[in-house]
């Protein structure tokens, strides 16, 4: 029987161990109990430290050299297989955010901690809790089949995705800088994202831009105090700030290509003390997303030269600072093509969609920089249940994603290393 190159992974997750039982079927209990531990244990981005001991010491059972601290909190392992080939990596983000959660599942997290000053909870409404799941997974069922492996394997699991704390280092860059692309290097590396509007089973695939770019821009607009009754003595910063914002929203709509997707939003407005008192002083902030760096480049352009002119106008004066927090996540396209005949062998031509860029961001951009990546997202909701968007209280990921999404990510990580 001839072998078709995208028949290989199926094959690959089939095998027998020496026991006669399929890898998947042999983890996959374990990998349930691992979720359900770290979904019930979260931390925040740069205190992953429970998390973290918990990811290496399951990495060091399978006989993985496990490489601990790095970026803070961050744990590599490299898997090397019995037959030579290519290396290749597997990227999962491990942190929580500041969220009660409010779902039904028995293992729902309690957790609580100080967070900016107050007590908050805190939760994996992101879904990190399936991503280090799916890739713990995919290196058991690798490590069960070693000795066939042709190639290298290097598992990722990152601290900080969701923000490094004000002060701090940290995140994919850190990771980056610290050597986690080099010795061995990969040539490509892989990540997966939870996904509360597809069905358990479903994926998607998308080549080129897949997620937006996020910039953070400070703005203080200085005036002049005066009574409120007499506006005309003091120069009205909360009137600045209102043209300002309208400014800002002209600025996709008329410096930007039509065809080109950009966001500018203002999510903070802060100025005032008293109800009859013209403050001089205003604080904003907000964030602006793109699939381009010629459009982050215009953006942060447009918003000095709108600044510039308003205040100048009013006789007031303005403070800007803009942040280039992360760029746009690029999928390679031949990575994407390859992926998609990979995934449609694995789960099914139905449940693999086209998938459109998103407006929100992710770090793992800085990987896909470095070297060809491939992002895609993962369905997380079970029949007859329903899920909050991400970063809610009432986000629900639930465990049956998992199995298809250890299938998918083994089977990519296997179809590179035979095909290249």
């Amino acid at each position: 029987m001839r072998l078709y190159p995208a028949v290989l992974p199926l094959l690959f997750l089939t095998l027998p161990l020496p026991s006669g039982a399929n890898p998947l079927d042999e983890v996959l209990p374990g990998i349930i109990d691992f979720r359900h531990e770290l979904h019930a244990n979260p931390e925040l981005s740069n205190r992953e430290v429970q998390t973290g001991k918990r990811i290496a010491k399951r990495l060091r059972r399978l006989g993985l050299d496990v490489q601990t601290g790095v970026a803070h909190t961050g744990v590599v392992a490299t898997l090397r297989g019995g037959l030579p080939g290519p290396v290749v990596a597997v990227r999962a983000d491990i942190d929580a955010l500041p969220v009660t959660e409010q779902t039904d599942f028995a293992f729902r997290s309690t957790a609580t901690t100080e967070f900016n000053g107050k007590k908050v909870g805190v939760a994996h409404a992101c879904g990190h809790d399936i991503h280090m799941s799916v890739a713990m997974g995919t290196a058991e069922v690798l490590a069960a089949m070693r000795d066939e492996l042709p190639g290298t394997v290097r598992f990722i699991f990152q601290p900080a995705e969701e923000g490094v704390p004000v002060g701090e280092t940290g995140g994919a860059p850190l990771m980056i800088e610290e050597g986690v692309l080099r010795n061995p290097a990969p040539e490509a590396i892989y990540a997966i994202h939870s996904w509360p509007d597809y069905a358990v089973g479903q994926v998607d695939v998308t080549s080129g831009p897949a997620m937006a770019s996020s910039d953070r821009i400070l703005i203080d607009l200085h005036g002049k105090q005066s009574h409120g009754a007499w506006p005309h003595l003091g120069v009205d910063p909360i009137v600045l700030a209102a043209q300002v914002i309208l400014g800002l929203q002209t600025i996709p709509s008329r410096s930007i290509d039509a065809r080109e997707p950009a966001v500018v939003t203002v999510g903070i407005v802060r100025g005032g003390e008293r109800f009859n008192i013209i403050p001089d002083t205003v604080h904003m902030e907000g964030t602006v997303r793109a699939f381009s760096d010629d459009v982050q480049d215009i953006v942060e352009r447009r918003i000095g030269e709108i600044l510039d002119g308003i205040t100048t106008a009013a006789g007031a004066s303005y403070d800007y600072t803009y942040e280039r927090a992360n760029p746009f996540v690029n999928n390679d396209p031949a990575l994407a093509a390859r992926a998609r005949v990979v995934l449609q062998q694995t789960l099914g031509t139905e449940n693999v969609l086209d998938g459109p860029p998103v407006m929100v961001a992710e770090d793992f951009a800085w990987f896909a920089r470095e070297i060809p990546g491939f992002y895609f997202r993962l369905g997380v909701v079970a029949p007859g249940t329903e899920s909050g968007s991400l970063h809610t209280p009432d986000f629900r990921a639930d465990d049956s994603a998992i199995e298809p999404g250890i299938r998918a990510m083994t089977a990519l990580v296997l179809d590179h290393l035979r095909n290249n």
